[in-house]
């Protein structure tokens, strides 16, 4: 079975092929296509809302099973108005560089010291026009980590995940660059969106 990954981020494209490739189907991303790709606004108060957004407009214009994830990003320990939630790319209606993240959120850390943080995920799976699945689930946030003011030492931005550079794991105290792979998948990848396949491809 081939499945589209709503998403033009290759970085996310290939953490999903990772995680789920025990489930043997094929997973390909809208730059696959050669095709025209809608510019869908995501304007969702949720993850959920912007996912389902996402799904749809995909489906619709390459009528082939597709699903879309969206993340939001939120702090223990930072007032309400500068909670990133959905927007975590869109600050006072700018849309940042990788750069200008990391600089925003090293300067929001250094502000309010080293933020406890987790990201809450959602999925929707549109298979056809009757069959559509979507969750936002416990099972699909991550664990909390820290995002630190100073970035990690050897300064390199990852291209799709910059804020990785300032991401601390908790348990460990390391830094996501410094977590094995394996470590790493799991972070970019939640156990709960292969539960999500599992279920609803069986």
């Amino acid at each position: 079975m081939t499945i589209l990954y709503g998403t033009g981020n290759p970085a996310k494209l290939t953490a999903m092929r990772k995680r789920l490739e025990a489930l043997h189907i094929e997973i390909i991303g809208l730059k696959d296509l050669n095709k025209a790709i809608p510019d869908v606004p995501e304007t969702g108060k949720t993850p959920l809302e912007n996912a389902r957004q996402k799904a749809a407009a995909y489906y619709e214009a390459f009528q082939m099973p597709v699903f879309s994830c969206d993340s939001g990003l939120y702090f223990d320990n930072v007032p309400d108005d500068v909670q990133p939630g959905v927007h975590v790319r869109n600050v006072n209606g700018k849309q940042l560089s990788d750069e200008e993240m990391l600089s925003y959120y090293s300067g929001l850390a250094e502000k309010y010291g080293d933020l406890t943080a987790r990201y809450k995920n959602a999925i929707c799976f549109v298979m056809d026009k009757n069959h559509i699945f979507e969750a936002m689930e416990p099972s699909m946030e991550s664990e909390r980590f820290i995002i630190s003011s100073k970035p990690h030492k050897n300064g390199i931005i990852k291209k799709g995940f910059p804020l990785d550079c300032l991401s601390v794991d908790i348990k460990t105290g390391k830094y996501y660059y410094d977590l094995a792979e394996e470590e790493l998948d799991k972070v970019a990848v939640e156990d709960g969106f292969l539960e999500f396949f599992r279920r609803v491809l069986s």
